[in-house]
């Protein structure tokens, strides 16, 4: 009755299935490990974090380019403050506000950009204190340029005159004569009754939307395993299903003769 599993047809079958259900379970696998390494690197990055509250402040050559074994380390830098910008739409503990950002000039004439606080409400030049003058030394958790558009980053344009969207060299580099790392620190303690502004874990290390679509895509991987064996057997049923009719002579006629005209 099974005889036709060895006809060309079925040897086809058998063949893609033989290959589509170990396929499916090795994507499926590949895009658990990817959420399983995302998982792992959110525990690191937040332990990370921890730990460099607790780390002696280096200085800020020592740290550079910024990356996610230096995200977050403490830095210290010297050198003047000098144009002071607004970032809009910040949230702190669920509340909204705005982050007061100034730019620290060191002697190699670049500038760091130095979140000094947060402050409620909509952004307002009037309630950011001034930066303190002369020669500082400032010491903050180290964190990479931001990119608009991910992690709450805000892609909007058009803003006022002394705001931007995004702590980005790439962005910053556009509102002042002089060259900007490509990095930036939140200070330890907030200047002038601010709250400061906590270090966040380095980029790609979190439990994203990315994470959770490695997710999604395991269990769609398995269920296609699933489906492929599910249809391989609901088609052996009906073949042998048809064979057996077909054996037992129950199977009609693929068309009906036609009748034959009647001798007039």
């Amino acid at each position: 009755m099974y005889r036709f599993l060895l006809t060309p047809r079925w040897w086809g079958i058998n063949v893609f299935v033989l290959l589509a259900i170990p396929f499916c379970i090795f994507m499926g696998s590949w895009q658990l490990s990817r959420f399983e390494s995302r998982v792992e690197a959110h525990r690191s990055a937040d332990k990370q974090v921890e730990a460099a509250r607790t780390e002696a402040a280096r200085p800020l050559a020592d740290l550079l380019p910024v990356d996610q074994s230096t995200s977050g380390k403490r830095a210290t830098v010297s050198g003047r403050y000098a144009k002071q910008l607004l970032v809009p739409d910040r949230q702190l503990d669920g509340k909204d506000g705005f982050y007061v950002l100034t730019l620290l000039r060191t002697d190699s004439g670049q500038a760091l950009p130095v979140v000094r606080g947060w402050l409620p409400g909509r952004a307002d030049a009037a309630e950011a204190p001034a930066p303190p003058a002369g020669e500082v030394t400032v010491t903050g958790a180290l964190q990479a340029s931001e990119t608009p558009g991910d992690n709450g980053v805000s892609a909007q344009g058009g803003l006022p005159s002394g705001q931007t969207a995004a702590i980005s060299s790439a962005s910053l580099v556009n509102l002042v004569p002089y060259r900007v790392y490509d990095a930036w620190i939140t200070l330890d303690k907030a200047d002038s009754g601010m709250t400061a502004v906590p270090a966040t874990a380095p980029d790609n290390s979190g439990l994203d939307l990315k994470a959770f679509q490695n997710l999604g895509y395991t269990g769609e991987w398995f269920v296609f395993a699933g489906f492929t064996v599910f249809m391989w057997f609901r088609l052996l049923r009906r073949e042998a299903e048809f064979a057996r009719d077909a054996a037992l002579g129950l199977v009609p006629d693929e068309e009906p003769r036609a009748q034959q005209p009647t001798a007039v």
